[in-house]
């Protein structure tokens, strides 16, 4: 697969899942994201974690799932530095305020 293959895989399955973003907290050293579970979106979420680490092999991934809920987390983290390059690369944490906390709900 190709750089450009990539960027464009990758950017399908982002939007895939953005849609399903219910709140995002942030870390010492990156973020928490909580996700809507829908139709195939644990597999969306695993073809988006298997991505990122072929290009960001830094990148700590850490997705759980509460019994009887209907929600996924997934905590992204890493070195000095990842919290900044996943709020850009990503864009999912427009509006996470002082707290560090931002519903979109």
């Amino acid at each position: 697969m190709s750089d450009e293959e990539l960027r464009e895989r990758r950017a399908e399955y982002l939007d895939k899942i953005k849609d399903s973003l219910i709140d995002t907290e942030e870390l010492p050293n990156g973020f928490k994201y909580r996700f809507r579970i829908a139709d195939r979106f644990i597999q969306d979420l695993a073809e988006v974690i298997d991505l990122e680490r072929k290009c960001c092999p830094f990148l700590n991934f850490k997705m759980s799932i509460e019994s009887g809920k209907r929600f996924v987390s997934l905590e992204l983290t890493g070195p000095e530095g990842t919290r900044e390059m996943i709020a850009s690369l990503f864009g999912w944490n427009k509006g996470v305020g002082a707290s560090g906390n931002f519903r979109i709900i």
